[in-house]
């Protein structure tokens, strides 16, 4: 019988303190935060494409122009460690009307600029010495990690004002959170082609060359946040 009492007493001092619980005053809000920060760098995918119909000939002809570019580059006394080669390919292409093989090959380059001054040097110098493909050219910032904290206090603060101006009119107060979520898309820089911002160019060729607009990047933070009610 005591046994009895005894379970009964547990489970009933169980669900008074579930209900409890769920009985607890809550608020539930979305925040947002947003920072634009101008680009202070660039990575540039850059492309030599040779063809021909001998495959020693063709690997030759582009090793050469490559060869060009990395000389080109280190007089722009840019740090080895922010270029590197991303893809090398040697690839046969079979002609059906002519049938016959030609070969195509091809070596890109991924290059940190670290100083946006020197784009339009850089550029027009990997042309000069070979890169006829400019694959992307993505805009992005040195201080991304510090940015990114900076738009995710931003989100709290938002959400915690929400918060207040909701409760503003019931005679209540925001109290601690319960529980925090982070909402936040991974932050993608977005590539930008070398043909679209050739038609930036100034058309009269007397006026001052303007080839680059880099504009601004949006940084966004998004957070769900419950806080208790007093």
């Amino acid at each position: 019988m005591k046994k009895a009492l005894l379970i009964l007493s547990i489970m009933f001092m169980t669900m008074s303190y579930a209900q409890e619980i769920k009985q607890v005053p809550q608020i539930s809000v979305n925040g947002e935060g947003k920072v634009k920060v101008v680009p202070d760098q660039a990575t540039i995918s850059a492309t030599i494409e040779t063809k021909g119909n001998n495959a020693k000939d063709v690997k030759k002809q582009n090793d050469q122009k490559m060869e060009a570019v990395l000389r080109f580059i280190k007089k722009m006394n840019l740090d080895p460690a922010d270029y590197k080669t991303q893809r090398v390919s040697l690839n046969p292409q079979y002609d059906y009307e002519k049938k016959k093989h030609n070969y195509n090959a091809t070596q890109t380059i991924e290059i940190l600029l670290k100083d946006l001054s020197k784009y339009d040097e850089l550029m027009e110098g990997l042309v000069d010495e070979g890169i006829n493909r400019i694959d992307n050219v993505i805009f992005q910032s040195s201080k991304l990690e510090q940015y990114q904290s900076e738009a995710r206090k931003l989100a709290m603060k938002e959400a915690k004002l929400k918060a207040e101006d909701y409760v503003s009119v019931l005679g209540q107060k925001v109290g601690r959170a319960m529980t925090i979520s982070d909402n936040s898309q991974t932050y993608y820089p977005q590539p930008i082609r070398y043909a679209a911002m050739k038609t930036m160019e100034v058309s009269d060729a007397t006026a001052p060359r303007e080839t680059l607009a880099v504009g601004e990047i949006n940084i966004t933070s998004n957070v769900s946040v419950s806080f208790i009610l007093e």
